[in-house]
């Protein structure tokens, strides 16, 4: 791996490698360019037309393999579908390369397990993006709820339409997100995971569905959460029940971070007082996911909470999925 380096006391850019040119990597593109702090040195993907995507000087391959390879990358941001992470993210890992990769870490239990004991053997850096937990409203809704007290009820709903295909099934495409954020406010894991469908359907673009997951955790707090790719609007929504409290997390709304006080039931919706926008700071949410790796590989602290939540995360993906499977088998 090259080392970073400081000329004249000033570190020079870091040089990244990216592997996936879909909509996800199109964003890390788009952020790299602006940025003077790093740039965008190797390029993988298979869509055909990488040459038109990457920046002048950017080596193009068809095979991500001779990205991770590379003896002249800083690290690797790995934008893929979630099957082929694992695989991946030990490449990169055993080649000694700081790697940045989007949720799922894996879709296997035994693989994410497996890649977190290598990080952590290796001291390796591997950031696991859940992408709200960068966005500046869900950060000042922590922020705000350290002084609440209890948490007593949290429901999340996400979704768009589409993607369709065996590589985007909604649960590992989409639900991550949503687990991300309830683990995340929790701080725990849940003893029960409950899954469903409460939509099932083909469309001209493939089949789509809509799934209800329940978590339980050990303090008897329940998250109700709905993922699908059915949903013609894209919405992505939390709503965090404190004792006297409910703030609401919107990031596809202006007022994202929304405050009310609620009258006496933790669990009543009834408000007490008119909702209110809370400020949040103004950050680009891939800038902030690009600012903490960068200051990882540079020699910051290890992302091991982001590593270890990643692997709790693919854990509740896989008990949800073996419970629509034994519903599907009877």
């Amino acid at each position: 791996m090259a080392t970073p380096a400081a000329d004249d006391g000033r570190h020079r850019p870091l040089r990244l490698g990216l592997v996936g040119g879909g909509r996800r990597g199109g964003e890390y593109l788009a952020a790299l360019g602006s940025r003077n702090d790093m740039a965008l040195g190797r390029l993988a993907t298979g869509n055909g037309h990488g040459d038109g995507l990457a920046p002048h000087g950017c080596v193009v391959t068809g095979d991500w393999r001779d990205v991770v390879a590379a003896d002249d990358l800083d690290g690797v941001i790995v934008a893929t579908p979630p099957a082929l992470h694992a695989d991946m993210v030990r490449a990169a890992v055993e080649a000694g390369l700081p790697v940045l990769v989007e949720a799922p870490l894996a879709t296997t239990v035994d693989a994410a397990a497996a890649l977190t004991a290598l990080a952590e053997d290796r001291d390796a850096v591997v950031l696991v993006v859940h992408s709200d937990l960068f966005h500046p409203a869900y950060r000042a809704l922590k922020s705000q709820a350290l002084g609440m007290g209890s948490l007593h009820a949290l429901r999340t709903a996400g979704g768009g339409w589409g993607p369709f295909g065996p590589d985007a099934a909604p649960l590992w495409h989409r639900g991550p997100r949503d687990v991300a954020m309830c683990l995340d406010l929790t701080g725990d894991r849940p003893e029960t995971v409950e899954a469903w469908r409460k939509e099932a359907r083909d469309v001209p673009d493939g089949h789509g569905e809509v799934l209800g997951l329940r978590l339980t955790f050990p303090d008897g707090l329940v998250a109700d959460i709905e993922v699908g790719n059915l949903v013609p609007h894209a919405k992505r929504f939390l709503a965090a029940n404190y004792a006297r409290h409910v703030m609401t997390y919107d990031p596809t709304d202006a007022e994202a971070l929304v405050l009310a006080v609620r009258l006496d039931s933790p669990r009543c919706i009834t408000m007490e007082e008119p909702a209110r926008a809370l400020a949040a700071a103004d950050e680009d949410t891939v800038a902030a996911i690009l600012r903490e790796f960068a200051d990882a590989v540079r020699g910051g602290p290890r992302p091991l909470r982001s590593l270890r939540l990643g692997a709790d995360v693919v854990r509740v993906l896989a008990d949800a999925e073996s419970t629509l499977a034994r519903a599907a088998a009877g």
